[in-house]
């Protein structure tokens, strides 16, 4: 090809306005042995293109498998509360002054977990927004393309 027509491929490259063909063309063209010593710069940055285009990465990626344990930490929960339940409304078994002890403290336990329902809802409405957030750049990006 025609070294004036490369000079404008290479001025419409820097301008990012070359379609693929034409930036094929450029790579194949700075592919060759011939090339002019003022241009020598774009055959070393497209022959790094090339390069790196046929790098794969071999590296295994370690994948966390641990599990959270909230089910079963819920489950434990609701056995205490069942089982502490349970033993309080025994007949007999407690005194006045101990139901409202027992009352008392089951209503704070309704509270803190109340409190940490919401804060864990809080955690998943901000987790959800960026998703979403990550999802219209995403979509930006790869409609661009």
């Amino acid at each position: 090809m025609e070294l004036a027509n490369i000079e404008q491929l290479i001025e419409k490259y820097e301008n990012a306005e070359t379609s693929l063909q034409e930036e094929q063309v450029l790579a194949t063209y700075f592919q060759q042995d011939n090339t002019p010593a003022h241009l020598l710069e774009y055959k070393a940055m497209f022959g790094y293109f090339n390069e790196s285009k046929a790098e794969r990465f071999t590296k295994t990626i370690p994948l966390k498998t641990k599990k959270p344990y909230w089910k079963w930490a819920s489950v434990a929960a609701a056995a205490i509360l069942l089982v502490s339940m349970y033993t309080i409304n025994k007949p007999g078994s407690l005194s006045d002054q101990e139901r409202i002890d027992a009352t008392q403290a089951y209503q704070e336990t309704q509270k803190a977990f109340q409190l940490i329902s919401q804060n864990l809802n809080k955690g998943e409405s901000v987790a959800i927004a960026g998703l979403q957030e990550f999802q219209k750049t995403q979509n930006k990006v790869f409609k661009n393309n």
